[in-house]
């Protein structure tokens, strides 16, 4: 199975979770049974993508752009706060594809919401990390 996803923002959490996916494909792989890949990176800020080795992965400034590609089933969320992050997980969830947020002031906030959505589209929201 081929799981591909996609990164919305890359500061410290985003920036860890691309080395994560980068350096331990193999390792994930043997771990899930499933070839979990990095196919797009959505941040405004360029520079902070400089010290990745993003050749072959789809990088842009628009989240949306991450959100309708179709190479993406899983969309972490790791831009923080509320509005513009709760935004694209409904967006995320509405079009299909499975999300993973860090985000505890989202989820405190709008967590029933966003439940219901992912349930309506019969996708996971997953936030572990957040709890």
């Amino acid at each position: 199975m081929q799981v591909g996803v996609g990164v919305i923002g890359a500061g410290t959490v985003g920036g860890g979770v691309i080395d994560i996916l980068l350096d331990n494909t193999g390792v994930i792989e043997e771990k899930t049974g499933a070839q979990v890949t990095l196919k797009h990176v959505a941040e405004l800020r360029g520079e902070l993508l400089k010290d990745f080795d993003l050749g072959g992965i789809r990088v842009s400034p628009d989240a949306a752009d991450l959100i309708a590609d179709p190479e993406v089933n899983v969309v972490c969320e790791l831009i923080g706060g509320v509005g513009s992050a709760r935004t694209l997980i409904l967006q995320a969830l509405n079009a299909g594809k499975h999300v993973v947020t860090a985000n505890k002031m989202l989820l405190a906030m709008h967590g029933p919401e966003l439940n219901e959505a992912a349930s309506r589209n019969g996708v996971e929201l997953r936030y572990e990390a957040a709890v």
